[in-house]
């Protein structure tokens, strides 16, 4: 079994291959970070047909790597960024860091020191919780709209709009105002612009400040 230590970077990784039974480095390669580059480093890695792949951090700078080395069947652990600064402190150079001993260092940390953790490929659950902070992001988002409709009615209608106002109301409130000076042009303006986004419900439903 080789592991393979990958040290993240924002527009580059660095991979190193690493005996673990031996601590030896056999080779090390760097890749900029895009889709071709990453499939370029898995055939560098297919030298070794027994192979675990060692990120560092890789739910944060890894987390893209890890998840597309996993959607093609490779095994992968997250080793913290301290367990490999630690591992590179003890190591030959008193400290001294590069992409290179630090990818390395992820390696190592993963076979000796324990502090490595499996990663496990994104599930249906995983899938679902993505669908459900977008249901969640489209319903705040629904909610400022309209707040933000009903601020601009009250500045446009004496009263404002009632509190349970459907989509087509509010257009028809809003076709009823002839606008007069700069202001009041660009709050209808705004008005129509958010009646537009709120069309495609059948009710803009209840403000959160009960205008």
């Amino acid at each position: 079994m080789m592991l393979i230590g990958i040290d993240p970077h924002k527009s580059t990784h660095t991979a190193t291959a690493v005996d673990p039974e031996t601590n030896r480095d056999h080779a090390s390669t760097r890749i900029d970070v895009s889709l071709e580059e990453y499939q370029r480093m898995l055939d560098w890695a297919r030298q070794w047909p027994e192979r675990r792949w060692a990120v560092e951090n890789a739910r944060g700078l890894g987390h893209h790597l890890t998840s597309w080395l996993l959607a093609r069947g490779e095994e992968v652990v997250d080793v913290p960024p301290s367990a490999t600064a630690r591992v590179r402190q003890l190591s030959r150079g008193a400290g001294r860091k590069n992409d290179r001993i630090d990818a390395a260092a992820a390696a190592c940390v993963a076979a000796l020191q324990g502090d490595a953790r499996p990663v496990r490929p994104e599930s249906s659950t995983d899938a679902l919780a993505l669908l459900d902070e977008r249901r969640s992001n489209l319903a705040q988002a629904r909610v400022r709209a309209v707040n933000q409709l009903h601020a601009l009615l009250r500045a446009l209608l004496p009263g404002g709009a009632p509190p349970d106002l459907s989509a087509a109301k509010a257009e028809q409130l809003v076709d009823s105002v002839v606008p007069a000076g700069p202001a009041e042009i660009t709050r209808h303006a705004l008005t129509d612009l958010v009646c537009e986004v709120l069309r495609r419900h059948p009710r803009c439903g209840h403000s959160d400040n009960g205008s």
